[in-house]
């Protein structure tokens, strides 16, 4: 393992616990947003955003985001409603147990969150290829950033307790 001086490994494990914050604040909106989604009807999301887009039309015909809005409300349905919220729940849950279990430093924790961001990735990557959103790569680089952290501070625990 390449060993980094003194003051460099301080400054890897502070950017490491803020990737854990960040990814716990993260996982948290999704658990949140998952519950608010099975919380609202599918009916009156659909309403809010044709209502919405509708008002944004009328000024622009060509508004971009308004007809993706409406395209989104169109494909909108209880069986919709229902994947983002359990998917958005379950993700949410997944990440804040490994996040968890990283924060306690427990050892299966490491190669666990490995393996569960590289699954993230793997998704990000095939939704990128349908969706084109810069977003997902942005969190895909963040993703493999964090991989690397958790590596590194695996390997910092498996010495520490060897020694």
């Amino acid at each position: 393992m390449q060993r980094f001086s003194r003051g460099v490994e301080h400054r890897l494990h502070q950017i490491f616990e803020v990737s854990l914050l960040a990814k716990a604040l993260f996982a948290m909106v999704e658990l949140l947003s998952g519950v608010a989604v099975h919380a609202v009807s599918a009916d009156w999301v659909t309403r809010t955003i044709r209502w919405l887009a509708s008002n944004e039309i009328i000024e622009d015909p060509d508004d971009r985001v308004a007809g993706w809005l409406m395209s989104v409300a169109q494909g909108y349905s209880v069986s919709t409603q229902h994947f983002w919220g359990w998917y958005l729940v379950i993700h949410g849950l997944v990440k804040l147990a490994v996040v968890a279990g990283l924060a306690f430093r427990l050892l299966w924790a490491y190669p666990a969150s490995i393996v569960v961001l590289m699954g993230f990735i793997a998704y990000q990557i095939d939704r990128f290829h349908t969706t084109h959103s810069p977003f997902l790569i942005a969190l895909t680089v963040f993703d493999l950033v964090v991989i690397w952290l958790v590596w590194h501070e695996y390997q910092n625990m498996k010495a520490k307790r060897a020694r």
